[in-house]
């Protein structure tokens, strides 16, 4: 681990992108959700309510911001509503970093994909369209491809069903048919 205080942007960096394994970074696991808990629910938590809205000055500390906002709540609070509270200022962020020249600067696929994912996670169908050039241009085939899929259910439904239960939101018959669909949940 290197020399960084405990909750600063190096240390998320340190965690998301040499702990852990890219194949973790997608799937449900009890365990590593639990492990990113409790080394990183207090740190989310400032990210959420704005308490670190400075480490959005710079490309690295912005990035840890980012996954602060978009990808640790996903994992710490999965399936409740906490785990998109930090959407619209991860996506704010990731608008940014492009405007910025963050993202165009920044070599690694990896961390290009990550400044990308707040716009895959979007339901608004502008952000979808405009976001699939920049996932094809600056990430992998297999990415692209995913956010793709992505564009193409906010396209459908206006927003993500798999979303409804833990939203309170009630499903359609169309987006129920859809749930029950091989592959349908991301």
């Amino acid at each position: 681990m290197p020399d960084a205080a405990p909750g600063s942007s190096d240390d998320v960096l340190h965690l998301w992108f040499e702990e852990t394994e890219p194949r973790q970074w997608f799937i449900k696991d009890p365990g590593f959700d639990r492990g990113l808990r409790e080394r990183f629910i207090a740190l989310t938590r400032q990210a959420i309510a704005a308490e670190l809205a400075l480490w959005g000055d710079a490309p690295s500390s912005g990035l840890a911001l980012v996954l602060l906002l978009d990808q640790f709540p996903r994992q710490i609070w999965r399936d409740t509503p906490m785990a998109f509270a930090g959407d619209p200022q991860a996506l704010a962020l990731s608008l940014a970093a492009m405007d910025l020249g963050w993202l165009e600067a920044e070599a690694d696929p990896a961390r290009r994909q990550f400044w990308l994912m707040p716009r895959m996670h979007s339901e608004d169908l502008a952000i979808q369209d405009a976001a699939i050039p920049l996932f094809e241009r600056f990430t992998d085939a297999r990415t692209a491809a995913f956010a793709r899929r992505h564009r193409d259910v906010i396209a459908r439904f206006g927003r993500f069903p798999h979303r409804n239960a833990i939203l309170g939101r009630v499903c359609t018959a169309e987006e129920l048919a859809f749930l029950k669909t091989p592959g349908s949940s991301f």
